[in-house]
């Protein structure tokens, strides 16, 4: 803000809360200076959520003391801050080799940030989750059938025995026992059974994973049937 528009906002500030207002000439010139010299580096507003008037209004409504520059200051700089907390760097579009004016252009946009002159940048996800959100990506997945290509899972069959036995029971059509929990050990559905250690005393000393309880791949089983049986309804009806 220039000595313009401090004096527009001390004169507002005034309308609000008169105990702010200096009526001798001296006094006035004194109070422009200081909130000049204290807030000559925040703007009035941006295009971007930050306004000096609503700043000093909200204060005036909250506040039973008198404002003071640093209330409109503390805001500024928290601002200031959450924004740049909010951006990330996007890749300059001069000559890497150019290692000043590649500097330039960060500093620059880093700058235009904090002041509120440009939305913060925020870095791109592969995928955001949602259905069609990237039609490139799941047009491969429907290609290949997995994120893992079936060289790489292939490899990773021994250091994954249950995971591998699981995939081929699936494709066997047989129930996947690890789509529910187990009644037996408490597993949660997608963990493996395990079995418990007891120690001389009786006590449960630990637990080891251990192979699919008979009593989960009876569940699975008759959820697999379950789900059948409603999938064939409307056909028969």
């Amino acid at each position: 803000m220039d000595r313009r528009e401090i004096a527009a906002l001390l004169a507002y500030i005034g309308r609000l809360d008169p105990r702010t207002i200096r009526t001798e000439k001296g006094e006035a010139s004194d109070q422009l200076a200081q909130w000049y010299e204290l807030l000559g580096d925040v703007p009035t507003a941006t295009p971007y959520g930050w306004d000096a008037l609503a700043t000093a209004r909200r204060h005036i409504r909250t506040s039973p003391y008198p404002i003071l520059p640093a209330d409109i200051a503390r805001p500024w700089e928290s601002y200031r801050r959450d924004r740049l907390a909010r951006h990330s760097d996007p890749t300059p579009s001069v000559d890497p080799d150019d290692q000043a004016a590649w500097t330039a252009e960060l500093v620059g946009t880093r700058r235009a940030v904090a002041t509120g002159t440009a939305p913060p940048a925020q870095a791109r996800a592969i995928t955001t989750g949602r259905a069609g959100a990237n039609p490139r990506l799941e047009a491969r997945l429907r290609e290949i059938g997995s994120c893992i290509p079936p060289a790489a899972r292939a490899a990773l069959v021994p250091y994954r025995p249950a995971r591998a036995a699981r995939e081929a029971a699936v494709a066997q059509g047989l129930p996947d026992a690890l789509s529910v929990g187990c009644t037996w050990c408490l597993a949660l559905p997608g963990e493996s059974c395990r079995r418990r250690r007891i120690g001389p005393d009786g006590g449960a000393r630990g637990t080891a994973p251990c192979a699919t309880h008979p009593s989960r791949l009876d569940l699975a089983a008759a959820q697999q049937a379950q789900l059948t049986e409603q999938d064939q309804r409307p056909a028969l009806a």
